[in-house]
């Protein structure tokens, strides 16, 4: 369960070890995993029963980094290394800065960036504890928005505004920042875990923010005072997202559920259960008729806002669902999988046509990948892929014709968007660089 947890959040495993006993007698240390991005390990371990996680962040490593030493100092500060494994851990230590001496900037600069980007500027998140705001034309850097003692992995623009920006960090904390002088409104404490994802509501007065400690908390954005703590979740919470009229908002966790919230109370109003694995993905469509979920199990499934009653499930992937969205009319679905399978037919993507409650699943095919991110362009006309191929492709929504393939990257693309026009695409990778690429294609319907 957890080492699927941590997959998803964009993180490889290297190895596992034997139990053993820690020096206090009351944790059972289970596993070590490595984590390469940001640079780290986490241990897995049994405290009275339980099964629980921990990281030991090396944020700082570099290929010079004297390896025997820092292993001293990790074995001081966490009792779960003993000396009797410190060979192990030297060699997990070893296997990342093989991984940095492949890069000429050790900072995996890019970690990742929001999916729609609104105006003249986009925004970056790093595990170099930063956010940085850039200008879409010039690709100039505008702000470094610094405070974060440890990785910013969640950020978003209060779109359709775009006057502030709201950063979710491994440090348990959220921060808002004006986009025009990157002043720090206000810092959001109160969660005991990382913040890996946040949202906006469309009227930009709340900030929801959503926790590896299972909660979600809502913010008011004028006072900087927490509202609500949704609770009910029974593992961690990956997704979060607001229905377009801002009084539902949903939460999906890694207990295999969704659980759909009112806005203004933080009461709970119904939970979708019906996957068997970790939900990866989970939002309402645009009249907030549908939420659309995605999972581990390999399905999506489209469930009745109103009831919470499942409508559809949606089946046809051999692997893991990484990523899904609706278009903006919310008639087409999109979903990515780990699968990897060869196209059915070449040059066509995966895509649902469907008309809610759906009549028709239409798979086409799917590119041979291992990662893949999806986005539609604001008219619903195309389709934005990336993938750990170090490509991102331009895809025809209708037909399924790859219109073209958008390649720079030295390694595999984790994030990628439309600006609002639908004209310019932002590429995010691991290598140091954000590819800033025109659309070369016709965007009319």
């Amino acid at each position: 369960m957890r080492a699927g947890a941590v997959r998803c959040l964009a993180v490889s495993m290297a190895t596992k070890s034997v139990a053993w006993w820690s020096q206090s007698e009351k944790m059972k240390l289970k596993s070590l995993l490595l984590r390469y991005y940001p640079p780290g390990i986490m241990l897995e371990y049994e405290n009275s029963g339980e099964l629980k996680t921990k990281s030991i962040d090396l944020l700082d490593l570099d290929p010079s980094t004297d390896i025997n030493a820092l292993v001293e100092e990790i074995q001081k500060a966490e009792p779960l290394i003993t000396a009797s494994r410190s060979d192990q851990v030297k060699l997990l230590i070893q296997r990342l800065q093989n991984k940095l001496k492949q890069h000429s900037n050790h900072k995996f600069y890019l970690f990742k960036y929001p999916s729609r980007i609104p105006g003249p500027g986009f925004i970056t998140g790093s595990y170099d504890r930063t956010c940085k705001l850039w200008d879409t034309a010039s690709g100039e850097e505008l702000h470094t928005l610094e405070g974060h003692r440890n990785v910013v992995y969640a950020i978003a623009f209060n779109n359709p505004y775009g006057d502030k920006i709201a950063t979710g960090s491994f440090d348990k904390t959220c921060k808002l920042w004006s986009v025009e002088t990157g002043k720090c409104y206000h810092t959001f404490r109160g969660h005991t875990a990382e913040i890996v994802c946040l949202s906006f509501n469309p009227q930009s007065t709340l900030v929801a923010t959503g926790s590896m400690d299972t909660t979600a908390k809502l913010w008011d954005i004028q006072n900087g005072e927490e509202l609500f703590t949704l609770t009910g979740h029974s593992a961690e919470i990956i997704s979060l997202s607001f229905n377009t009229s801002g009084n539902r908002i949903i939460t999906g966790s890694f207990d295999h559920t969704v659980i759909v919230w009112e806005a203004d109370s933080g009461r709970k109003v119904c939970t979708l259960i019906g996957h068997c694995a970790e939900i990866s993905s989970a939002l309402f469509n645009w009249d907030c008729s549908l939420i659309l979920t995605g999972s581990m199990d390999k399905t999506c499934m489209l469930w009745d806002a109103t009831n919470g009653r499942c409508v559809a499930t949606l089946t046809g992937h051999d692997d893991e669902i990484l990523d899904s969205c609706f278009d903006y009319t919310g008639k087409l679905i999109a979903t990515a999988s780990a699968d990897g399978k060869l196209p059915l037919d070449p040059g066509t993507i995966p895509c649902c046509a469907l008309s809610p409650p759906p009549a028709s699943h239409l798979l086409l095919a799917a590119v041979a990948l291992v990662r893949i991110r999806i986005s539609f362009n604001p008219q619903g006309s195309r389709l934005l892929t990336g993938s750990s191929d170090k490509t991102a492709r331009i895809w025809d929504a209708q037909t399924g014709q790859c219109l073209q393939v958008l390649e720079g990257h030295t390694d595999e693309i984790f994030s990628c968007a439309f600006n609002y026009k639908g004209d310019i695409i932002i590429t995010g990778t691991i290598d140091p660089m954000v590819n800033i690429q025109l659309m070369m294609v016709s965007v009319n319907d």
